[in-house]
């Protein structure tokens, strides 16, 4: 029903009057005025643009213009209790409003709302278009949800999901999967062509999973190039291993970034609920375990999660926990193991072997502490540890008057520290170690990584008067080019190689082989692993110029070293 309401006319406007018309119209909002009836009385421009009426248009209509037909009978019932019991109720308390528009387009809106006496009570209604707010809003957490470069859900929103399908799987005994997926070599990409090249690698691996799975399943990167898809509604647990393979196949399929094809592949780790775990961190705790595995097992393969890989892992942390510990406090113990000059026969070097004996875990074997070490990074702090402790027994025994060399092994990961040089020379001349006492070993396929970065590294440790060995010469794949350049002292023959030499003809003319092309290029050549008379015996007849094993001496501690010293300061009596 229209209702006529009187406008007042300019000559009956008075200047406080032209100054509220002038507010009105001036007024970002909408300003509506409803009385008890619901019927607009007054409206200002303001709320007719926003509304998609005219302001007469409004005037004298129901306020229950603005609301769809299905929420009027409601609404009238709310305004009567408003009506009832007047209040203010400021901006932003209300709940998500709409406007609806003629043309049947919504606005979403906020409300306030004030009250005064005039014609026997009055609704005064402030009326928001909050559209950018909601769009900004809609952004923000779309912002935080999501991955910016793929699109994909995030870590945050997909822990957030994954809590809530625990719940659900546990409240229906619905069977769940979750898929952890991680690159395989994607460093590689970044390091040959670019970033820019590895974000086009990520958004095509995100295109590639989303393409093979269902709307129902939740697909989502975690950072990285790490990736999860956790899969509910299963028919079969088999369901579960399917998807994986054929992600492992879109995955391993070449890809191409600016121009080139690159590999990408993958590896994947899996567990579910409830068969592996209760709840959602477990969950993902142990397909991150299963994911390990299968880059340990090779890599390009989906692994599913087993008690013994949790088991493995256990004791990787307690060894890598308990091993920082040690290096922290002090706790590890260099052994020396002697070694032979074939024309003396005296004692002449040793190797520093560590050893680690451990209050809890009692007498930690190196093959089981020296992987936890270099996987994590320890082997840094434990590499610097070792040379510091053996350039200060060097400098110690040698002012005792046993100059024996202090053969130290390095590992790959302290071959590549860009100072390393200047460490050693740190460490030298803080503990004043005479000039050819240390020397340090290095395994041959470390050097071959990169040989020319290696060549002058060993050629700055030439001249602070160390020397160098290429350890387990033979077991890795040699250059005759490289060994010819590399200012390196001596060769270690690999122990497999000594072990075997009695019992195989092609080992034994390898290592004579050996021994002769050493000393055509002015090396001396060390033999370890010399454990019986008859070994001892071949290695003399080759000229072999050191010797190193239990049938000389076991590794012994620091203080059992001047002992022996003295023992065999006497020439060893070689057969």
């Amino acid at each position: 029903m229209q209702h006529n309401t009187p406008t007042p006319g300019p000559e009956r406007d008075t200047p406080d009057d032209l100054l509220v018309r002038a507010a009105m119209g001036a007024a970002p909002d909408g300003i509506v005025l409803v009385d008890r009836e619901g019927i607009i009385l007054v409206a200002n421009e303001t709320m007719g643009t926003l509304s998609g009426y005219s302001v007469e248009q409004l005037r004298g209509q129901s306020v229950s213009v603005f609301l769809p037909p299905q929420l009027r009978e409601k609404h009238a019932e709310h305004m009567r209790n408003y009506f009832l019991q007047p209040s203010k109720r400021p901006m932003g308390t209300g709940r998500h409003l709409w406007i609806a528009r003629p043309d049947g387009t919504t606005v979403p809106v906020d409300i306030a709302l004030g009250h005064c006496a005039t014609n026997d009570g009055t609704a005064v209604a402030f009326v928001r278009d909050v559209s950018e707010m909601r769009r900004l809003q809609s952004h923000m957490h779309y912002q935080a949800t999501h991955d910016t470069l793929t699109g994909l859900l995030n870590r945050w929103q997909f822990n957030q999901r994954l809590e809530q399908r625990t719940a659900e799987s546990a409240r229906h005994g619905r069977p769940m999967t979750l898929l952890l997926i991680d690159l395989d070599d994607f460093k590689t990409i970044n390091d040959s062509y670019g970033h820019a090249a590895g974000d086009q690698a990520l958004q095509e691996v995100a295109r590639r999973l989303k393409g093979c799975l269902r709307a129902s399943d939740t697909l989502a990167r975690l950072g990285g190039d790490e990736f999860t898809v956790l899969l509910t509604h299963l028919a079969q647990p088999c369901d579960a291993r399917q998807v994986a393979d054929k992600l492992l196949e879109v995955l391993g399929q070449p890809c191409q970034v600016n121009g080139f094809n690159v590999s990408l592949g993958a590896s994947i780790g899996m567990a579910s609920l409830p068969d592996d775990a209760a709840d959602a961190a477990t969950l993902l705790r142990y397909a991150d375990i299963a994911m390990y595995h299968a880059k340990e097992s090779g890599r390009g393969q989906a692994a599913a999660y087993e008690a013994s890989m949790g088991e493995k892992i256990a004791e990787k942390n307690l060894l890598h926990d308990r091993l920082k510990q040690a290096i922290e406090t002090h706790a590890l113990t260099l052994h020396y193991q002697p070694q032979i000059d074939r024309v003396s026969g005296r004692m002449v070097s040793v190797e520093a072997l560590l050893r680690w004996n451990d209050a809890e875990l009692g007498c930690v074997a190196p093959h089981r502490f020296i992987p936890v070490a270099e996987a994590s990074g320890l082997i840094l702090p434990l590499g610097a540890w070792v040379l510091e402790t053996a350039c200060s027994q060097a400098a110690a025994w040698a002012q005792q008057g046993m100059p024996l060399r202090i053969a130290v092994n390095l590992s790959a990961q302290q071959l590549r520290q860009p100072h390393l040089a200047d460490m050693v020379q740190e460490q030298l001349q803080r503990h004043a170690v005479p000039n050819g006492l240390i020397e340090l070993e290095i395994i041959e396929s470390d050097v071959m990584l990169d040989p020319v970065q290696a060549q002058l590294f060993l050629a700055r440790l030439k001249t602070l008067g160390v020397g160098v060995t290429l350890d387990d010469f033979g077991a890795g794949h040699s250059s005759l080019t490289y060994l010819k350049q590399l200012p390196i002292s001596r060769i270690k023959l690999d122990r497999s190689f000594i072990c075997t030499v009695l019992h195989s003809q092609q080992d034994a003319a390898l290592v004579c082989a050996v021994i002769a092309l050493a000393h055509t290029l002015g090396l001396e050549v060390v033999a370890e692993g010399v454990e019986e008379e008859a070994q001892v015996r071949f290695l003399e007849a080759q000229n072999c110029d050191v010797f190193q094993g239990w049938f000389f001496a076991r590794a012994v501690p620091a203080p059992d070293i001047a002992a022996l010293f003295r023992t065999l300061q006497a020439p060893v009596a070689l057969p």
